[in-house]
């Protein structure tokens, strides 16, 4: 059950990379089956790609927060799955307290998630990660609130 929920929400995040608006739909149907009681990976997961989907920095925010919520809710073990988020998602908060003009709580962030990289490999993924990092911390130093764009 558990492997086909994680299917259905990697289908809705393959849908939002051709159609951010369907795939905000499904995501958003996913969050609401899952409930607050629903599964916390799961739950990150979903808000996590929410957040990227978002309209406006605002919201992206506030989906950045859900998904570093289901990941910290009280009485939920810090696994190796959702450990392994945790880059991702502070650099993820990061970009969006920066595109909301909030550069201090960005910085703060950006230290925050400096500080999970020891997690990941040195794979593909730890450099998209890492790369991220220094492109919020570019955009930073020069000032810039406006979305990046993808590489």
């Amino acid at each position: 059950m558990a492997d086909d929920r994680m299917a259905d929400i990697f289908a809705a995040v393959r849908l939002g990379r051709g159609d951010s608006e369907a795939g905000r739909h499904a995501l958003r149907t996913l969050w609401d089956e899952l409930g607050p009681a629903g599964d916390p990976l799961q739950r990150c997961v979903v808000a996590h790609h929410l957040a990227v989907l978002q309209k406006t920095a605002e919201e992206s925010l506030i989906w950045d927060q859900r998904a570093l919520t289901a990941v910290f809710s009280p009485g939920i073990p810090l696994d190796d799955g959702l450990r392994c988020f945790l880059p991702s998602l502070y650099l993820n908060l990061a970009d969006s307290h920066r595109r909301v003009g909030d550069f201090d709580g960005a910085r703060m962030q950006l230290a925050i998630a400096r500080g999970h990289l020891r997690i990941l490999a040195e794979d593909a993924y730890g450099a998209m990660i890492r790369s991220g990092l220094d492109r919020v911390e570019e955009a930073l130093r020069a000032g810039s609130a406006q979305r990046l764009t993808a590489e």
